[in-house]
């Protein structure tokens, strides 16, 4: 039996008793704004993805992953709770998020370690504007990336982000729905989410098509949920999905951030109110989404999804399951 520990330390609980006549009213209040805007997140989401039309995706012959930032790393890699994913096909390459850019100074060096340079990189994705994606906690409160100064190059290069946001220095696009980023490699476009403390989100995955194999599917969190994002990859193209991965945001038992006896993770990025947590159940729906789309292969992110979580996906799926790690190079 696995334990599930205290989001909140139990010596905090006075205090919350004494201060809920400040606290339980903002909940409330939030809570009715959350029920509206999840409403309408569903609604567009479907209206996004009825209007989708399947359009020409090149064929790839080769992909490589190579994992800039992760919860995990490999000997000699850096880790942190944020994500950044170097993709290179034969036609090409980006760079999938950055995690939380120079203010963690892990993407620069573990970038250094595997001999990536500013040169190996076409194009940059950012799947949403959150901190652990975009560029840490500076770059999430003035909405500018924070891109890695030892991976900038002298000129500019496309950056496609998901909402309006800066970014200096790039030939800036905004993706309003599925679109081709480059040869080989497409954008989902938006889709939407709104979570309880964190608010409205636009994320988009990347749909790379591997020839005689079907498409790859990457998700930078997952906060539109794996079923929605599979449900627009399959109005794109009628290939089968033949690898999905990045991230689920699953934090089970616990979390991946925490402080002072509380466990931000498991209340603030669940997406749900504070009063519930991640479930089994949210574990069997993504399990039976995976089995459903039959991959070959999954990747899985450990950044906001915990072990527990992870290791009973993996028992739950059919196919061969990686745990992907700051230093890892995955070859399709």
């Amino acid at each position: 039996m696995i334990l599930v520990k205290w989001r909140i330390s139990p010596l905090w609980w006075p205090i919350l008793a004494i201060t809920g006549p400040l606290w339980l009213p903002f909940l409330l209040i939030r809570y009715q704004g959350f029920k509206k805007d999840r409403t309408r997140a569903q609604a567009g989401n479907r209206l996004r993805i009825g209007t989708a039309r399947t359009f020409d995706i090149s064929t790839v012959a080769e992909i490589e992953i190579r994992v800039l930032s992760e919860w995990r790393a490999r000997d000699g890699f850096e880790s942190e709770p944020g994500v950044s994913y170097h993709f290179r096909t034969d036609l090409g390459s980006l760079l999938y998020d950055v995690a939380f850019g120079d203010e963690g100074g892990v993407v620069a060096h573990n970038a250094g370690r595997l001999g990536i340079t500013a040169e190996d990189i076409d194009a940059v994705v950012i799947s949403h504007l959150h901190d652990d994606h975009m560029g840490g906690p500076r770059a999430f409160r003035s909405m500018e990336l924070g891109y890695p100064a030892s991976l900038r190059r002298s000129e500019p290069i496309p950056c496609f982000l998901p909402a309006e946001a800066r970014a200096d220095g790039f030939r800036v696009e905004v993706v309003r729905q599925p679109q081709l980023l480059m040869e080989g490699i497409a954008s989902t476009g938006p889709l939407a989410r709104r979570l309880f403390f964190l608010g409205w989100v636009e994320e988009q995955a990347l749909v790379i098509r591997l020839q005689g194999k079907g498409v790859v599917v990457f998700s930078g969190c997952g906060h539109p949920t794996l079923p929605t994002i599979l449900e627009m990859v399959t109005k794109m193209t009628p290939d089968p999905i033949y690898a999905i991965g990045g991230g689920l945001h699953l934090p089970l038992t616990q979390g991946r951030v925490g402080s002072l006896g509380i466990d931000l993770q498991t209340i603030l990025g669940t997406g749900k109110p504070p009063w519930k947590r991640t479930t089994q159940e949210d574990i069997d729906v993504v399990a039976r989404t995976i089995r459903d789309a039959n991959p070959q292969r999954v990747f899985l992110s450990a950044h906001d999804s915990c072990d527990e979580a992870l290791s009973r996906l993996a028992s739950a799926v059919d196919c061969d399951v990686d745990v992907l790690e700051a230093g890892g190079v995955n070859r399709l």
